[in-house]
């Protein structure tokens, strides 16, 4: 009975395989760093299917005409094959064309894998896919902060660690725009930790990244803290921060407050939902609105709008108007505070 139990269960597993990787898979959107992850994942799945399997990359901008033909042909020497189409978003009338007779009649043992970036380019052979019910992977892009902190999240849950809501956004401010270098910092601090993931152990490893950010700076402004504000803003020109970006989330903070603050009451998943933000920024501009009146935030506004207008060449001084829209901003604090 054992040998009888090995062996369905043996057949159990490559049906999951299987299943996980149909032989028609499509891999659309402009993020390439989750597009990457999504085609490593699949031909990983395929290799635990067949570990001699051949893998075979096409590219738009090399294809010749009937090349996928010939790859996807069966071997004098057998085996299965994975064919990895590359940019169909940039391909040629022959390269759809050959796509198109590939998927009228998809020979076996062959695993086709399409990479697309986005547009209308290719729209037939897409939805071509679709309808032979090809597995799609989606690579949205992702460029909001709320987005970075979903990945990050998400990073820390695939590896089974628990990270808290200040750790993620410190890493995120910490990182700034480039997504690769967010997944090797999440990989990082998952190979070199234990335990719980909090803000400190962020810090520990970016805090001079992390300090020199506009959001630590904005931080200390909404707060009332003149000081430190200043302290950190001087820094950040110092270590060659860009003021444009600093004036972007001095903005970016203020209407967060504005925005919770005009939401009323309710659940912080509820609100982020409705207002596009993290439930973690909820939290963290609701705990900021202490002290804060409509006014001043209105005030504050006109005041960042301002220095925004001077930064991008509408002024003398980009770093003073910076400077003078964080006094602004914890002025009207520390008047609302008294």
């Amino acid at each position: 009975m054992s040998g009888g139990s090995g062996r369905v269960s043996a057949v159990s597993d490559l049906v999951e395989v299987q299943r996980r990787v149909p032989p028609l898979v499509l891999i659309a959107g402009p993020e390439q760093v989750l597009a990457e992850r999504g085609l490593g994942e699949v031909l990983q799945s395929v290799r635990e299917r067949a570990p001699d399997v051949e893998v075979i990359r096409l590219h738009a901008s090399t294809y010749e005409p009937g090349e996928l033909t010939v790859h996807a042909s069966p071997s004098l020497f057998g085996g299965d094959k994975a064919v990895v189409v590359h940019d169909l978003d940039e391909a040629t009338d022959e390269l759809q064309q050959d796509l198109l007779a590939y998927l009228a009649a998809p020979p076996d043992d062959v695993t086709l894998v399409v990479v697309h970036k986005g547009g209308n380019r290719g729209k037939k052979v897409l939805d071509t896919l679709k309808k032979s019910r090809a597995r799609v992977i989606d690579a949205p892009a992702v460029k909001t902060d709320r987005d970075k902190a979903d990945f990050a999240m998400n990073e820390f849950r695939r590896a089974k660690r628990r990270a808290t809501g200040e750790a993620v956004q410190a890493l995120v401010d910490a990182i700034g725009k480039d997504l690769r270098e967010l997944a090797s910092a999440c990989q990082q601090l998952i190979a070199d930790t234990t335990g719980v993931i909090d803000e400190q152990v962020v810090l520990t490893y970016h805090g001079g990244k992390v300090e020199a950010t506009g959001f630590k700076v904005a931080d200390a402004a909404v707060a009332g803290d003149t000081g430190e504000a200043l302290r950190l803003l001087r820094h950040a020109i110092a270590v060659g921060v860009d003021p444009v970006p600093i004036v972007a989330v001095l903005a970016q903070q203020i209407r967060q407050l504005i925005k919770v603050g005009s939401a009323g009451r309710g659940r912080s998943a509820d609100l982020a939902r409705d207002l596009g933000m993290a439930p973690w920024q909820v939290d963290k501009a609701r705990r900021s609105l202490q002290g804060w009146t409509a006014e001043a935030l209105a005030r504050s506004l006109r005041a960042v709008a301002a220095a925004d207008f001077e930064v991008k060449g509408g002024g003398r001084d980009p770093v003073y108007a910076v400077e003078r829209a964080v006094l602004t901003i914890t002025r009207e604090k520390a008047a609302g505070d008294r």
